[in-house]
């Protein structure tokens, strides 16, 4: 059931990678904020989830020009993202977590979008010697020059949540984090794991209330504007 929003209805938000982990859940909590209006989801295979404020738009991530047109007044989330061994080369691994999120932004820019969220990872530095973290940071680093209105750039750790494939070394990863939370306190705050959920739940709280600029947001940060975005929808 909707509540109403202390920030109107009619919005329509965008999200770009529906099907992954994060999508998926921004999809799913974007249709029951009554901010939105309409939920548009650019996927390469359905979503399977049906519902009257949701509209799927199956896209060639190399001719987003073609979805373009339902950018306009929009807030554009990006939650694409792959790894190295899935993609089947850096190359191929580039294009998907830099040439394509960069691409949305600079056709959100022309369309006159509202925010763009970008789910980044912890230790983004355009100037790395790891390559996956340079090719995320040579993605903020782009799209925050851009001169959009507001730029979310979201950095988990470890992200938790089911996925469509099986990731061996973030399913380990996961079993050995649940149990030793307690650990991320302190300085290490910003290296506790994020649930899928909770990281779907700080984008579009962050969006929410139109503050302009560029915004970095660590796993820290992610955990406290989830738990107040939750805590407001439970009341």
């Amino acid at each position: 059931m909707r509540e109403s929003s202390a920030y109107g209805g009619g919005r329509t938000a965008v999200v770009a990678g529906a099907t992954g982990l994060v999508g998926r859940e921004l999809v799913r909590q974007l249709l029951e904020e009554s901010a939105y209006s309409k939920v548009i989801a650019l996927v390469r295979r359905t979503t399977g989830m049906e519902h009257p404020y949701l509209e799927e738009r199956l896209t060639d991530f190399d001719r987003l020009e073609a979805a373009a047109g339902d950018f306009a007044g929009a807030d554009l989330f990006c939650a694409l993202g792959t790894t190295i061994k899935k993609a089947g080369s850096q190359e191929l691994f580039r294009k998907v977590d830099f040439d394509y999120p960069l691409r949305l932004a600079e056709l959100g820019r022309q369309e006159g979008i509202r925010s763009y969220s970008l789910v980044s990872a912890m230790g983004a530095n355009a100037r790395s010697g790891i390559f996956y973290n340079r090719v995320k940071g040579e993605a903020e680093e782009r799209i925050a020059a851009l001169g959009l209105r507001a730029v979310f750039l979201f950095r988990p750790s470890l992200l938790l949540g089911e996925r469509d494939e099986f990731r061996r070394a973030e399913r380990f990863a996961s079993a050995v984090a649940k149990p030793l939370s307690w650990i991320f306190a302190g300085p290490l705050r910003k290296y506790k794991p994020v649930e899928g959920a909770a990281m779907a739940a700080a984008m579009i709280a962050s969006a929410l209330p139109g503050n302009a600029g560029v915004h970095i947001l660590e796993s820290d940060e992610i955990a406290r504007v989830a738990r107040l975005y939750n805590a407001r929808h439970s009341r």
